[in-house]
């Protein structure tokens, strides 16, 4: 199969799982800025997580709890984080059957260089196609303006192609893109 075979085929599954999971998520009606296919430095297959501005009051306020430090300075330090956020691999079994797929792949980490950086390329990119096409369906926007948010795609721990992708999904004029570059960019 040809790699924008590959690509396709995967970006169709990885958009039908996450277009459940972040469609099960929208249904509470929140206010969300973030949202995050994510994967790590090796290429695993990805989980969502997300962001919204009333889950974010909720988080810091009950991380403030223990004194140490104020809400409003948890918030920033938390704002962008797909680890603390409480919608972290939410519905995660949604991805089971991309995890299948990502399974019967070859593993980046046993290959040899050149043939590891292609299919974590081929992986990254069919994570971006899948969110682009659940934002050209308008997923993005259905409890807030689409420019209030920031879709992403990202290398866990923080890669600086995470910048590049971001560019590439959302309008860098956009005020949600426009925090995100000043407050988490790479």
């Amino acid at each position: 199969m040809k790699p924008m075979q590959e690509i396709e085929l995967l970006a169709t599954a990885i958009a039908d799982a996450a277009r459940r999971s972040f469609g099960a998520l929208f249904e509470n009606g929140e206010r969300y800025y973030y949202c995050t296919l994510y994967t790590t430095g090796e290429g695993h297959a990805p989980s969502i997580s997300a962001w919204s501005r009333e889950a974010l009051e909720k988080e810091a306020a009950r991380q403030a709890e223990d004194g140490r430090l104020p809400e409003s300075e948890l918030a920033e330090l938390i704002k962008w984080s797909y680890a603390d956020s409480p919608y972290c691999c939410f519905r995660d079994e949604n991805f089971d059957g991309v995890k299948r797929l990502f399974q019967a792949r070859p593993a980046p980490s046993e290959l040899e260089a050149d043939e590891s950086e292609l299919e974590f390329g081929v992986r990254l990119r069919a994570m971006e196609r899948a969110m682009s096409i659940l934002d050209a369906e308008g997923l993005f926007a259905l409890n807030q303006p689409r420019e209030a948010i920031c879709v992403l795609v990202e290398v866990m721990p923080p890669d600086e192609g995470n910048t590049e992708i971001a560019l590439r999904l959302n309008r860098a004029e956009s005020p949600a893109m426009q925090a995100w570059l000043a407050e988490a960019a790479e």
